[in-house]
């Protein structure tokens, strides 16, 4: 976003486009097809601007509040409509009956309407004079959601919502000061109409690793939401696990938000069902916390073949290697 800034040089007003002028846009597909390809994955342009975005938002929600006040732009607005739209389909598109308790084939249903739509919705975000960028972008959308065929969510398709959004920044549709909110309004919007489509469709989880997993379906809120918590005077690490924290101060931080979601999905005690969580609520500092979900998060996501394979290339996000 940063690099995104430095091209529109003094005149931020003039919408700076001109870099995209011509640019030749591709329908994101896979190139992750063996375990040795994973080399390309890391040495890509595509994961350094994709950890590059999310570090960026890393920093620049360190200490503020969901509540906090932070500007809130006509694209921000836009985006929200788009997932208002989602959520209203699930509400349109009800469960079926059917033996098999998870993975409500309705969910192909409500998939195959955003499958129709997807390029039309991305034209309702970004400007008519980008509307060449609409097949692209329109692609990581559709990921975004889960998987019709198996009917099961996880952090692969959470990280495919994270490409979208990194997209419309660099097509200069997002800006740096929209940073905020793209974490606090859309991305935590994003997250509800996930969490209505896993409850409402008994959706499996991608490639869980169970109880050894952070959890069964998101891991950016995690690393998004302790960043929030850094230097907090009064929550500590050791408070999340508290359900009396939990329960005054999720509506201000997205980590409580996904703990509440847990021990609402989940029975038992806390340390066996999320013994990642248990364990990580030892850790002195939030900071250090975030620190090590960030290391944790490369490791068990992004450099894991199950989890990277399905990902898509694009123009906006190459698997060509870094330029030096």
């Amino acid at each position: 976003m940063a690099e995104r800034e430095q091209q529109a040089g003094s005149h931020p007003e003039d919408e700076a486009f001109l870099p995209l002028e011509g640019h030749h846009y591709i329908v994101p597909k896979k190139e992750i097809n063996i375990v040795s390809d994973m080399g390309k994955w890391k040495r890509s342009q595509a994961y350094a601007d994709y950890m590059g975005f999310v570090l960026s938002l890393n920093e620049g929600i360190k200490g503020k509040k969901l509540t906090d006040e932070y500007k809130v732009s006509e694209v921000i607005i836009k985006l929200i409509a788009l997932l208002d739209t989602l959520d209203l389909w699930i509400d349109e598109t009800p469960p079926v009956d059917q033996p098999s308790r998870f993975g409500n084939k309705a969910f192909r249903t409500w998939y195959n309407k955003l499958d129709k739509e997807a390029e039309n919705l991305v034209c309702t975000v970004i400007p008519s004079q980008l509307s060449a960028a609409a097949p692209e972008v329109a692609v990581y959308l559709k990921e975004a959601v889960g998987n019709s065929t198996r009917i099961d969510y996880g952090t692969g398709h959470e990280a495919a919502f994270a490409a979208f959004l990194c997209c419309l920044c660099k097509i200069g549709v997002l800006k740096v000061d929209d940073q905020l909110a793209i974490v606090f309004k859309v991305f935590n919007r994003y997250l509800e109409v996930m969490r209505k489509l896993q409850k409402t469709y008994r959706m499996e989880p991608a490639g869980s690793q169970g109880v050894w997993g952070l959890d069964d379906f998101q891991f950016l809120p995690f690393i998004w939401g302790s960043a929030q918590l850094v230097d907090n005077p009064t929550l500590e690490p050791r408070h999340f696990v508290d359900e009396k924290v939990v329960n005054e101060n999720h509506k201000d931080y997205m980590f409580l938000e996904c703990i509440q979601f847990i021990t609402e999905m989940k029975t038992g005690p806390f340390a066996e069902h999320s013994n990642q969580l248990w364990n990580i609520s030892a850790v002195p500092s939030w900071s250090k916390v975030n620190q090590g979900l960030i290391r944790m998060y490369k490791a068990e996501c992004l450099e894991k073949f199950p989890v990277i394979q399905h990902f898509k290339f694009g123009s906006l996000l190459p698997i060509q290697p870094v330029k030096s």
